[in-house]
């Protein structure tokens, strides 16, 4: 984060030399970049007090960091960060602008720290294990002209504005937010002709990780139609996104800001939004949780039983289907849910309840079925937080039970009065089971109903006097977590449109076509044949005698072996070298930088990596600890941004018969010569340990 420094530098951090410690930095250092870097360290980290500092220089390329611990002890996730900081790439700031070159100039300003939400904390633990369970998309489609110039002046005006768009990620070793004077305008267009099909485009755009120490976690990718694809000329918009900074609202806010920023010529009236994602973290961290705790620990809310965890079938990936029903039935679907006194979701919501009770083949005996149910998230009591973009949608579980008596119209307001219930404590995530933090597992599937602002409403009388229209297509993205995901909105027609992503390693094709034609069987035939008297059991009389497939849990929790063999000792060696990931960094191409560091590693020592894993420091802990004491010292390395979780195991695993590991900190994965320099510094480390 730092961005001054040029690739290829590399620090060692020795807790056991001098009074605390010290860090060998080999490579380009000056003091400027220095006091910079220890300045961050003072933002991020408040706490963390080093008295006396002094940097030691002994030749150009080579310098001895002395860092006392504050209150006389070390704090050595804070010399970890320092190390962060000073082996950052250059790249990583994007102050110099989106076409700086590695060596461009150096960060004028330290951006600032912000606090992190708890479920910010979450999707970014997950991503450690499931990346894709954070990534999703949207797409519009654009008809009329489409200035590719103008566009990306529009969106870096948001950026401007909007300071999500300008927000990357630090691990000290938690992570915390840092937001950038200026983002990353990352906007391609592929025009008709190109080797992309339209049915590529998502896939492709998916596949590019995200590095979320960069403030470049949103991205367009535009695809023109061609001479034969419809009457009227259009382009593809897609915006992928990462699900740590922005849902599916906030997505919607932006490009309705692109679209008013777009039709001003590429600029926006006005500073810095405020409130923004920063003050409602903070916000966040003043409520009391304590009656959201008991509401949960209440027995409504226990989660249902769990599913089965199938055969994984071949294919993997993502699947997607969709279907629709036409403006004059999801008007009729409307009206009769009306006659009930609920929405539209609350029909949904019975409908995939009734269809999880037949799967599990219990009448006539009643049982409780249970699912997830995203929420807005924005119940937080906070003024204009429904224009703040950031990561609120979460899933909460929904659980009801069922019995064929049961009659539809008191199913219908039991799961509206549960989501209103449910509503006053969508601002809470930890401990509840369906966001992944609490004892219930991902079971039934997960449900949504589009909302938030519309574009194509806001601004669809301007654009069109331009001879512009665009329409929202779809917003399918990933199961989340869930085996699948079901997700339903209106099109510009006012037609509904359901949209089932399913993970493919838990649901196959045929499994998840039934279920989408369920649904939409049910939700035709409900407003022409159900009445005040109508049951559970008249409903599921209604649907074909074959049987109906069960949805699976999500994906199970990972239970591999924290560390890999990378390679064996090809000769006695007295050090023992843990690769670790840095936190944040994009999984793209991990195996092929690690076989591309083993092949320049000339020691003899034996190389091995750390996969971290959610909910599972413990085990990390435990390995680390069993590594240490198996074979002479140990020798932690990863490259820029592993240093504070490096040093913070470091610590952890330090105690009788367990020397304190070395810790060796370099590079960037993504440069070419990042496996090189990653390498020998840490064959100099393995050897000084050895010596030592």
């Amino acid at each position: 984060m730092n961005g001054d420094r040029p690739a290829g530098v590399c620090a060692v951090i020795d807790p056991e030399q001098g009074d605390h410690g010290t860090m060998e930095v080999h490579g380009t250092l000056d003091t400027a970049s220095f006091h910079r870097a220890l300045h961050r360290v003072a933002e991020i980290r408040p706490a963390a007090r080093h008295p006396g500092p002094r940097l030691v220089r002994h030749g150009p390329d080579l310098h001895t960091v002395e860092l006392p611990g504050g209150d006389g002890a070390p704090a050595p996730a804070a010399v970890g960060l320092l190390a962060d900081l000073l082996t950052a790439a250059p790249q990583s700031c994007p102050d110099a602008g989106p076409a700086a070159a590695p060596a461009g100039p150096p960060c004028r300003t330290l951006p600032r720290t912000e606090p992190v939400t708890p479920l910010q904390q979450q999707r970014l633990a997950d991503a450690l294990t499931w990346p894709d369970h954070q990534v999703e998309q949207v797409l519009w489609r654009w008809y009329g002209p489409l200035d590719t110039a103008r566009l990306e002046a529009a969106w870096h005006a948001v950026a401007t504005r909007e300071s999500v768009l300008r927000t990357a990620f630090v691990w000290d070793p938690r992570p915390r937010a840092v937001v950038f004077d200026r983002g990353v305008t990352d906007v391609v267009r592929h025009p008709h002709g190109t080797a992309i099909r339209r049915a590529e485009l998502p896939a492709r755009e998916r596949a590019r990780a995200f590095d979320l120490r960069r403030p470049a976690a949103v991205r367009l990718a535009l695809l023109d139609s061609g001479p034969h694809d419809e009457a009227a000329p259009f382009t593809d918009v897609l915006l992928t996104y990462h699900r740590a900074l922005l849902d599916s609202w906030s997505v919607r806010l932006l490009m309705r800001e692109c679209c008013r920023a777009y039709l001003a010529d590429g600029a926006l009236p006005g500073g810095e939004r405020r409130p923004d994602l920063g003050d409602c973290a903070r916000r966040l961290g003043t409520q009391d949780p304590g009656p959201a705790h008991d509401f949960w620990r209440g027995p409504l809310h226990r989660p249902a039983a769990p599913g089965p965890h199938p055969a994984r079938p071949a294919g993997g990936g993502t699947g997607v289907l969709r279907a629709a029903l036409p403006p004059a039935r999801s008007t009729r679907l409307a009206h009769w849910a009306a006659r009930w006194g609920v929405a539209e979701s609350s029909v949904l919501q019975a409908v995939w309840a009734l269809l999880l009770y037949r799967a599990r083949d219990t009448a006539p005996a009643g049982a409780t079925v249970g699912f997830g149910l995203d929420f807005p998230g924005r119940g937080l009591l906070l003024e204009g937080i429904e224009g703040v973009p950031g990561p609120f949608e979460k899933a909460l579980p929904v659980t009801v039970a069922l019995d064929p008596a049961l009659d539809l119209p008191h199913l219908l307001r039991t799961l509206r009065d549960l989501v209103m219930d449910l509503s006053a404590y969508e601002w809470t995530t930890a401990g509840t089971p369906a966001t992944g933090a609490g004892p219930g597992p991902r079971a039934g599937g997960l449900l949504a109903f589009d909302c938030g602002p519309r574009p194509e409403t806001a601004y669809g009388g301007e654009l069109a006097a331009h001879g512009i229209r665009i329409e929202e297509q779809e917003a399918a993205g990933a199961p989340a977590g869930y085996a699948l995901r079901l997700r339903a909105g209106h099109d510009t027609r006012r037609g509904l449109v359901l949209t089932c992503a399913y993970d493919r390693d838990l649901v196959d094709d045929g499994t998840a076509r039934t279920l989408l034609a369920h649904t939409v069987r049910l939700l035709r035939l409900l407003p022409a044949t159900a009445g005040a008297t109508t049951t559970v059991g008249d409903v599921l009389a209604l649907m074909p005698h074959a049987a109906t497939p069960r949805v699976p849990d999500g994906p199970p929790a990972w239970d591999a072996a924290p560390l890999v063999p990378l390679r064996g000792a090809p000769a006695p060696a007295r050090a023992t070298v843990c690769l670790l990931d840095a936190p944040g960094a994009p999984h793209t191409g991990q195996q092929e930088q690690e076989q591309e560091l083993v092949r320049h590693y000339r020691g003899p020592e034996a190389l091995t990596a750390l996969r971290l894993t959610a909910g599972r420091q413990a085990a990390h802990t435990d390995a680390l600890t069993r590594l240490a004491r198996s074979s002479g010292r140990l020798v932690l390395g990863g490259y820029s941004g592993a240093g504070a979780l490096a040093c913070e195991l470091a610590r952890q695993i330090t105690g009788p018969g367990v020397r304190p590991p070395l810790v060796v900190v370099g590079g960037a994965g993504d440069d070419p010569d990042g496996p090189r320099s990653l390498a020998r510094a840490l064959q100099r480390a393995s050897a000084s340990a050895a010596r030592t």
